[in-house]
């Protein structure tokens, strides 16, 4: 929980500055936004790190493959980082670049479940 005060104080604070520099410079406004949205992905880090653990300890128990649990972890990154992208696309006023950035990671994100795709594929083959 205090995880949580801690990212969220940061964030108010970056973006009461953003606030107040973006009338003088709104360059230096987005730069601003995106050091602190660093600083917290950096902060959280640990955080995904036990995440991925924890999910490879739940592969491993229900016996999946690595062709199973990786694309959904793959996916699950991409759609972070191309969220956390288009938003400051938009926030920079770029809406057609937010979309282009949203439309590349849905297609990322489908070329990444290709092989889990392919894998039900080939259970239900061998069930029919």
């Amino acid at each position: 929980m205090s995880g949580v005060v801690k990212i969220a104080a940061a964030a108010v604070t970056a973006a009461l500055c953003a606030v107040v520099v973006r009338k003088q410079s709104p360059e230096i406004a987005l730069a601003l936004g995106v050091g602190a949205c660093a600083l917290i992905v950096l902060y959280c880090s640990g955080a995904l790190t036990a995440v991925v653990e924890l999910a490879d300890k739940l592969a491993q128990t229900g016996g999946l493959s690595a062709q199973v649990v990786e694309p959904v972890m793959k996916t699950a990154g991409i759609a972070i980082v191309t969220r956390l992208a288009a938003d400051f696309c938009k926030d920079a006023k770029e809406g057609g670049l937010a979309s282009a950035v949203e439309l590349a990671g849905t297609a990322l994100a489908l070329s990444v479940t290709l092989p889990l795709m392919t894998a039900v594929l080939d259970v239900l083959t061998q069930l029919l």
